[in-house]
């Protein structure tokens, strides 16, 4: 099949153009910029360019295509840039959804998160249960959406994914390591191999059609646990913690306005936790299961 991915560039998208290339698919990556992504050399990986806050840019990018993987998603709003979870999650994935039912595919397969709601706490929740509507209510005859909890892996020299992130923003800088509240609240972390593979399988398997997934890893681990876990794939000795009241780090971050590594919606949505039942997507699709472990976590001494 001749796949359109949307988000090829990022952390995860690299990790699916490839698994692309592994079942024989042709991939053809939307890209703000076509030279400043890292992709294959390889003749089945294609390059057109386009951004989905502009429908106008993707007219006939499409063309020929039979499936769309849409990943493009944000962390971070920046505001006076047009970089938000409206324009980016809900009115992006409208453009993209729009756009390909203009072209006939038939297969939409979409990168949501784990949370998804109408009513969450976060915007970035919020607006990623928007998107899952966009996707559901267009008349696909095969959709599928996977809503990951926290996914790990090495994201190589150009990307960065969380694991990497709190190592590099948090452990090795403080000796001393703040945790918001208690630090018991529980996330998943999933392998990006496992996700990867997911959604290449979702393509071509009729028992994903309609469904929304949960994506989780075997283990429900507390905050201060993977701190551990972090620490210890980089080869480091696991940091005493302090913990930090809620209500005066809710407080800091809000008056903060965006200059902590940590925004009001990030911050809400660790403390509710990251934990849910994967017992459909573990039954449905043929994943690993890798854990969330030191050894596994060898990529961040480099």
């Amino acid at each position: 099949m001749r796949i359109y991915l949307t988000g090829a560039g990022g952390f995860i998208g690299s990790y699916i153009v490839r698994a692309l290339l592994g079942a024989g698919h042709t991939v053809r990556c939307l890209l703000r910029n076509t030279s400043a992504a890292a992709l294959p050399d390889d003749p089945r990986v294609e390059r057109v360019t386009g951004d989905v806050t502009r429908p106008d840019s993707l007219r006939k990018t499409m063309t020929g295509c039979e499936a769309v993987i849409h990943l493009v998603g944000i962390i971070d709003e920046k505001p006076s840039k047009g970089i938000t979870f409206g324009a980016i999650h809900d009115s992006g994935t409208r453009n993209v959804v729009e756009e390909a039912r203009g072209e006939g595919i038939r297969t939409f397969i979409l990168m949501s998160a784990n949370g998804a709601d109408a009513n969450a706490n976060s915007g970035y929740q919020r607006t990623k249960w928007a998107a899952e509507q966009h996707v559901c209510k267009a008349g696909f005859d095969h959709w599928t959406i996977f809503r990951p909890s926290i996914v790990f892996g090495d994201p190589g020299p150009n990307n960065v994914e969380f694991a990497s992130r709190l190592l590099k923003q948090l452990i090795r800088p403080f000796p001393v390591l703040p945790v918001f509240g208690d630090g018991m609240y529980r996330l998943q972390p999933v392998a990006v191999e496992d996700v990867a593979s997911a959604f290449v399988q979702a393509l071509t398997n009729p028992g994903a059609a309609g469904k929304i997934y949960c994506v989780g890893g075997p283990d429900k681990i507390a905050y201060r646990d993977v701190l551990d876990v972090i620490a210890r794939g980089a080869g480091l000795a696991p940091r005493p913690k302090l913990p930090q009241p809620l209500w005066m780090i809710r407080a800091v971050v809000k008056a903060a306005g965006g200059i902590l590594p940590i925004s009001s919606d990030q911050l809400e949505m660790l403390v509710g936790g990251n934990v849910c039942d994967n017992g459909r997507f573990t039954r449905d699709f043929d994943v690993s299961g890798r854990r969330f472990t030191a050894d596994s976590l060898s990529y961040l001494r480099r």
